[in-house]
């Protein structure tokens, strides 16, 4: 009897220690569950589901993320290059030619160019050229026309100058004009008068010339931005020659530098009597004529008056 009774007890303690065990999970479940709803009830209330809310929560992260890194990365910049390159070369038409052929080659253009010569007496010859050079390819370009291969660089400068403002400004203010002009359009078709509709029109026709004015600055900066000039000067081994060669002191230079003096100063007195004379012969005119009279009048005063009969 005693190894019967043994065994159940076994079994019934055994059965509420596993009844125990599974009420401390249901509760523990329970608790999960209460809070996973209590969790999800919050972005319920606000009409976004948990996987939205997550997937928000993780977008603003990222997206905070993103702001960052655009902070650190320099925005795109506006600059206008030029560069100014003074050259003396053999020849300087050939060399103007192959400097054409650079530009043209890296897709550029020629937008001015003149020739003359270096001298009053004509004995030297100059070319300037004045470059387009698209800004992708202006180190390249200017690496090339800087070259010993053209001439002796006898010069060069160069010049960046930001007007990424100024873009921004005018690209702006076309956007507006636009933007007016098409609200003034709208007002257009429901004009309720003759006079509305004449002011409509006026106003449209100086947003229009305002934006004309508008997009010519946007051209022209687009251009100045999208293209680098590079002026470039050619001068010949003759004109530069001269223009280093220093001054010799000798008795044959103090005297030919006498003569000039003295052909200058006759010139100069030559043309300050050319400029008295007329003054002169009036005066002289005027005084020969004033002595001639006070001569008259002595003569009679000297004679006395005619004695009566």
């Amino acid at each position: 009897m005693t190894s019967m009774v043994n065994p159940r007890r076994c079994a019934l303690g055994g059965a509420i220690l596993l009844a125990g065990c599974l009420l401390l999970t249901a509760c523990a479940g329970g608790g999960a569950s209460s809070a996973s709803s209590a969790a999800t009830a919050a972005p319920a209330g606000l009409g976004v589901p948990h996987s939205a809310a997550g997937k928000a929560a993780t977008g603003s992260a990222r997206a905070s993320g993103t702001g960052l890194t655009t902070g650190l990365t320099p925005a795109n910049q506006s600059i206008i290059y030029t560069a100014a390159v003074t050259i003396r070369a053999g020849d300087v038409a050939a060399t103007a030619r192959r400097i054409t052929r650079i530009a043209q080659a890296a897709g550029g253009y020629i937008s001015a160019e003149n020739a003359g010569s270096a001298s009053p007496g004509g004995t030297g010859e100059t070319i300037g050229i004045t470059l387009k050079i698209p800004v992708p390819s202006y180190p390249a370009v200017l690496a090339q026309l800087s070259s010993p291969a053209l001439g002796k660089q006898l010069s060069m400068k160069q010049q960046a100058s930001d007007v990424t403002q100024e873009v921004a400004n005018v690209n702006s203010l076309v956007t507006s004009q636009q933007d007016a002009i098409a609200a003034l359009e709208g007002l257009l078709r429901h004009a309720a008068s003759v006079a509305d509709l004449l002011q409509v029109q006026q106003q449209i026709s100086t947003d229009e010339t305002t934006l004309n004015s508008l997009l010519a600055q946007q051209r022209a900066l687009n251009g100045e931005t999208s293209y680098a000039t590079v002026s470039m000067m050619l001068v010949s081994p003759h004109h530069a020659g001269l223009a280093g060669k220093p001054a010799h002191h000798s008795f044959l230079t103090g005297l030919l530098g006498g003569w000039r003096a003295l052909r200058h100063a006759a010139g100069w007195v030559a043309t300050a009597l050319g400029a008295a004379l007329p003054f002169v012969i009036l005066i002289a005119a005027l005084g020969a004529a004033g002595y001639a009279g006070w001569r008259r009048y002595a003569r009679r005063r000297a004679t006395g008056p005619p004695a009566a009969a």
